[in-house]
């Protein structure tokens, strides 16, 4: 009996065991059921963030301050950054301001390269020979100015010391009435202020040998440097391509070739608007009997460079020897040419022989010889204006939006660099 008592036992423990089991995973089911039916909670809704935001920090900040923003510091980044390389090129411009000059001179003198080069010369000769070529003419024009201004200096000295006796009687007898006490004063100020610079004066004086060798070296950097370009140009400038990626290559390299062609226009048609100056105030200086014509012309040339404010200056000093020279009505003759001249330079000479492919609006003509000026000094004011043609022949034309062609085919720009 007592194993029979003990089968039932457990006989009913695996029963109860089996209903206990079965019972929970009914309730199971019961629970996941009910949990199924019931509906899920909505989700949360996104905070919204503008785009230009990196983190919510930024949401209460308005949108025109966070560009505002994002725009002050890079251009603080470039700031410095052009700070720091303008430090450096004024630390060794005694290289670059030659080499810039050796361009410019390249872009005039290469169409006389590449014609000796068709005519069956060989290009190191041909460079050779245009080099010499320019190097005399430049000797000679120098010569002839300097031989000039020699001989004509003890008859200016004398013509100076009339013309200023007029001016005073001028200043005493006509529409000022001034008198012999504030003549004095005006005078002794000037002699006053020769007297304080006189230290500086010396020192300029002494460092005359440093200009001197600078200028030298400079010089034969010039020489040096414009052998090559003319030479190999399109080889450097190959080099060159090959230090930025492939895909920007084809882009750069017709950039260059639209700027190096708009700035070989501009140095042409430059020299031939300061060359046409030039003739025309000389012969007008000629006719009227004013000493140094010459080279007071020359001095129209190289001013004729500095577009609108080198001609004004040039013309000016022209006026001012005549006045002191010749009397004041030579000196008002002397300045109606140069006006003449002038407004015939700006309104025919100018858009015939440039063209609209190096035309440059005036303000940023100014602004531009404005910066160069305090940058660079005289040297600046040259080269401000080529700089904005190539500037704006390049972005252009890597803009997708090629400057047109030149006018006229007098200074048509030549298909192929040569720098």
């Amino acid at each position: 009996m007592g194993r029979l008592d003990n089968f039932k036992a457990n006989v009913r423990r695996a029963y109860e065991a089996s209903r206990a089991s079965a019972r929970a995973k009914r309730e199971q089911e019961e629970r996941e059921r009910v949990d199924a039916e019931q509906p899920l909670p909505e989700p949360a809704e996104p905070e919204l963030m503008h785009a230009s935001t990196a983190s919510r920090d930024d949401v209460d900040v308005p949108y025109a301050l966070r560009i505002g923003g994002a725009w002050a510091w890079r251009i603080i980044v470039l700031g410095f950054l052009l700070v720091y390389l303008l430090q450096f090129l004024g630390k060794i411009s005694i290289v670059i301001v030659p080499v810039l000059i050796a361009m410019l001179l390249a872009a005039l003198l290469a169409p006389a390269v590449r014609w000796l080069n068709h005519i069956r010369v060989h290009r190191s000769l041909a460079t050779a020979i245009v080099v010499l070529v320019g190097l005399a003419a430049v000797a000679g024009t120098l010569t002839m100015v300097i031989n000039q201004f020699v001989n004509g200096l003890p008859d200016l000295t004398k013509n100076a010391a009339e013309g200023v006796q007029q001016i005073q009687t001028w200043l005493k007898n006509g529409p000022l009435h001034l008198t012999d006490a504030q003549l004095g004063s005006a005078i002794d100020s000037v002699t006053k202020s020769i007297t304080t610079n006189k230290e500086a004066l010396t020192t300029g004086a002494i460092t005359t040998a440093t200009t001197v060798f600078e200028v030298l070296s400079g010089l034969f950097l010039v020489i040096f440097t414009l052998f090559f370009f003319l030479r190999d140009g399109r080889v450097i400038w190959r080099f060159l391509l090959r230090l930025v990626p492939n895909q920007a290559r084809e882009p750069l390299d017709r950039a260059g070739v639209a700027a190096w062609a708009s700035l070989g226009a501009y140095v042409r048609a430059t020299v031939l608007v300061a060359f046409i100056d030039a003739v025309g105030i000389g012969i007008a200086l000629a006719i009227l009997r004013v000493p140094f014509a010459l080279p007071l012309a020359a001095l129209v040339f190289l001013g004729a460079f500095i577009p609108i404010v080198g001609a004004t200056l040039s013309g000016a000093v022209a006026v001012l020897v005549a006045l002191v020279t010749n009397g004041p009505l030579t000196a008002l003759l002397v300045l109606a040419a140069v006006i003449a001249i002038q407004q015939i330079e700006g309104h025919l000479l100018q858009p015939l022989i440039m063209g609209r492919a190096v035309a440059i609006h005036p303000l940023a003509v100014i602004l531009g010889i404005a910066a160069g000026v305090v940058l660079a000094g005289i040297v600046g004011a040259l080269i401000a204006v080529p700089l904005i043609a190539v500037l704006n022949t390049a972005i252009r034309q890597l803009a997708g939006r090629p400057q047109p062609e030149p006018d006229s085919v007098i200074v048509k720009a030549p298909p192929v660099p040569t720098a």
